[in-house]
């Protein structure tokens, strides 16, 4: 890995894995949906969301989310990774006060494509929250 840049191609291999962690804040909430525009009162009300099958606030399910892209662009494969697509299950609501961990894992090298495969999962104390696969672009050595 060199300084601004990621990992190459020739560098990564099947298990690699990498890691963020977030405390969710009010203030985060707040501002994913002014950015995103969705303003679901499940999310920036607390009388409505108490009405909900959640009987609480929840953070956006895309907020999460965003943070294994934190770990992509950061971590593995890192800085110069192209991001080309995302499956998502969300699987338990995130809270204000949770902290997440986003993990990735390097499940397939598509060295032709310059491609790599991704487990993804957010977890808050262990237990899955969001889990799927991600697909991105890597630079090699050679290009």
């Amino acid at each position: 890995m060199q300084d601004q840049q990621g990992y190459y191609l020739e560098d990564l291999e099947e298990g690699m894995e990498a890691s963020f962690a977030k405390t969710v804040t009010e203030a985060d909430i707040v501002l994913f949906a002014g950015v995103s525009g969705d303003t679901n009162p499940v999310h920036i009300n607390e009388e409505a969301a108490q009405k909900s099958a959640f009987e609480g606030r929840i953070a956006h399910g895309m907020l999460t989310a965003s943070f294994i892209s934190a770990v992509l662009g950061t971590k593995l494969p890192g800085p110069g990774a192209i991001y080309l697509s995302q499956s998502l299950r969300f699987k338990a609501p995130v809270r204000i006060g949770d902290t997440v961990t986003a993990k990735v894992r390097v499940k397939e090298l598509l060295p032709s494509k310059k491609r790599v495969i991704l487990e993804t999962v957010c977890q808050v104390l262990g237990k899955d929250v969001l889990d799927g696969e991600a697909t991105v672009m890597v630079s090699s050595r050679g290009a």
